[in-house]
């Protein structure tokens, strides 16, 4: 009878720990934000798209953030399907692609053409707008003029933006995490001024030497977002959402290494006291997510795992031959 009531009690508290989103607590402080990231290719395959919203669902992922490129009706069209499925969408505008020249970052001109992109964004549907690549190339000489010259231009977009009500998102680099990135121009303190969440990409596979970072996924993401908490006092004036990786392209990982590797990421987000992760595949595959949370709702033997799903594979029902963008091409995932 102690067996079968200490056996009870594991699941209990093992589904608690799962459906309070792997937060802190389950009381007074409200969810965290589970997310992943599709580009618009995906957006725009509605048979594979229909795919990712029943099975995100069903692990407890609410929010998918959408690469808009180029506004189309089908991208429009498909994105209904995640308001009709209660799935928010966060669209991701690059507003520098590969980060800004000085003469692109100082042109109101070429702001407002990235701006018709966050526009009809919002047309569609968009519950938050995400400004990725707001920064300079990393090739910029450093400068403390070049953090300034980055918030004037957040400042712009958000000044937009606050027209709509719609909030704004920042993608940051995760070296700004521990102090402002002078070559970059990305000044967390002074872009929290005009954001209403920071979202810090703070992939173990990311940080040098990777080899240490690599094995070390808790206190690589845990370090980092506790540093950006401590440039606020501890007090974040703004939401933060990390980036997580599901894969580090850089070093292998068996299936066993790797479940941890994932499962240590989640729990230093929460245990970070940020308010949410997005798990970042290049290529949009999430089965192995999908599969892992299940395996930790379900208390599913490790083993399920690994005979369900090939690590790197793709979802083989479907044609993911479409051409990625180059930038992905060394990603696995």
């Amino acid at each position: 009878m102690r067996t079968i009531h200490a056996r009870i009690a594991k699941f209990v508290l093992i589904m608690l720990y799962f459906f309070c989103g792997f937060s802190t607590t389950c009381y007074g402080e409200g969810e965290l934000v589970k997310g992943i990231y599709l580009t618009q290719t995906t957006v725009e395959n509605a048979q594979y798209l229909k795919y990712l919203i029943d099975h995100a669902k069903a692990v407890g992922i609410t929010t998918f953030v959408a690469d808009l490129d180029i506004p189309s009706k089908l991208y429009q069209k498909n994105i209904a399907m995640l308001k009709e499925n209660q799935i928010d969408y966060v669209a991701r505008i690059v507003v520098f692609p590969d980060g800004g020249k000085p003469e692109q970052i100082a042109s109101e001109a070429y702001w407002n053409k990235r701006y018709r992109l966050v526009a009809a964004a919002v047309s569609y549907g968009a519950k938050q707008i995400q400004l990725d690549y707001i920064r300079y190339n990393t090739k910029q000489p450093a400068s403390p003029e070049n953090a300034k010259n980055i918030y004037k231009v957040v400042e712009w977009f958000k000044e937009k933006l606050s027209q709509t009500g719609v909030p704004l998102q920042a993608d940051v680099f995760g070296i700004s995490s521990f102090g402002e990135s002078t070559h970059i121009g990305q000044n967390l303190k002074m872009m929290a001024q005009a954001v209403d969440a920071l979202c810090p990409m703070v992939y173990p596979s990311h940080f040098e030497p990777y080899k240490i970072h690599a094995v070390t996924p808790y206190e690589t993401i845990f370090d980092s977002l506790k540093a950006i908490r401590a440039q606020f006092n501890d007090k974040m004036p703004v939401k933060l959402y990390a980036y997580i990786e599901i894969f580090n392209y850089r070093y292998h990982l068996s299936g066993e290494e790797r479940r941890k590797y994932v499962l240590a990421q989640m729990k230093a987000v929460r245990d970070a006291g940020a308010d949410g992760w997005i798990v970042w595949s290049a290529h949009n595959y999430y089965d192995y997510l999908f599969n892992l949370l299940k395996e930790v709702a379900e208390e599913v033997p490790k083993t399920t795992l690994a005979k369900s799903l090939h690590a790197d594979a793709a979802p083989t029902q479907f044609d993911m031959n479409s051409p990625w963008p180059s930038c992905y091409a060394h990603y696995p995932y």
